[in-house]
C-alpha cells in the first residue's frame, strides 16, 4: 500500500503537514502569481485574466477582482460567471472554495478554509486540514467579512458588512454579526 503524499492529503481534505516542501512549492507559485497579479494596471486586463485563470482552478472570462488579492494555493478556488471582488480580498483556500454565479464581494473580506487542530503539539508541529466553503449564485457580501472553514451560503444571501459568518446561511437570507445571525429574508 502505498503512502499518501501531503499533497494529495490536503486534497482529500484530510490532515497535512503543512510544512511539507511540495506543498510549499505550490503556495510558492500560487503567491507569486498573486503577487504579479497585484502589479498589473487596469489597462492590462488581458494580463489580469490570464493570470487569474493560472491561479484559480477555474474561472469565467468575465471575472475581475481588484488589487490586491491573496490566496494560498489558488487551484483550490473555482469562480462562476460575473464574479467581483474588491480590494484586499483574502481566500486561504487549504479546501476547495466554490463561488457560484454573480456573487460580489466587498473590501477586506476573508474566506478562510484552513483549520488548525486545538491539541497544541499538533498545531505546533504544523499540521492542519481545511473544509470546503460553498458560495452560492447572487450572493452579495458587503465588506470586512470572515466566512470560516465549512460553511455554505445559499443562493440569493446578503452578507452585511463586517459579518463573521460561522455557520451555513440558507437561500435569501439577509445576515449581519458576529456571529452572523439571520436578520431577514429576501423576496
Amino acid at each position: 500500500m502505498t503512502q499518501k503524499t501531503e499533497l494529495e492529503k490536503q486534497r482529500a481534505g484530510e490532515e497535512f503537514f503543512n510544512g511539507d516542501p511540495e506543498l510549499g512549492a505550490v503556495k510558492s507559485r500560487a503567491r507569486a502569481l498573486c503577487d504579479r497579479y497585484n502589479q498589473t494596471t487596469e489597462e492590462e486586463k488581458g494580463l489580469r485574466l490570464k493570470l487569474l485563470k493560472d491561479i484559480f482552478g477555474s474561472c469565467s472570462d468575465d471575472i475581475f477582482i481588484k488589487p490586491p488579492f491573496h490566496c494560498d494555493y489558488g487551484y483550490n478556488i473555482h469562480a462562476g460567471k460575473n464574479f467581483f471582488a474588491n480590494f484586499d480580498v483574502v481566500i486561504l483556500d487549504a479546501a476547495k472554495v466554490t463561488i457560484g454565479d454573480n456573487c460580489l464581494i466587498g473590501p477586506q473580506t476573508g474566506l478562510y478554509t484552513a483549520v488548525h487542530p486545538m491539541e497544541s503539539k499538533r498545531r505546533a508541529a504544523n499540521y492542519m486540514h481545511g473544509e470546503p466553503i460553498t458560495i452560492g449564485d447572487n450572493v452579495w457580501f458587503g465588506g470586512h467579512c470572515t466566512v470560516l472553514p465549512g460553511v455554505t451560503i445559499g443562493n440569493n444571501a446578503v452578507i452585511g458588512a463586517g459579518s463573521v459568518v460561522t455557520k451555513d446561511v440558507p437561500d435569501n437570507a439577509v445576515v449581519a454579526g458576529n456571529p452572523a445571525r439571520i436578520l431577514k429574508y429576501t423576496t
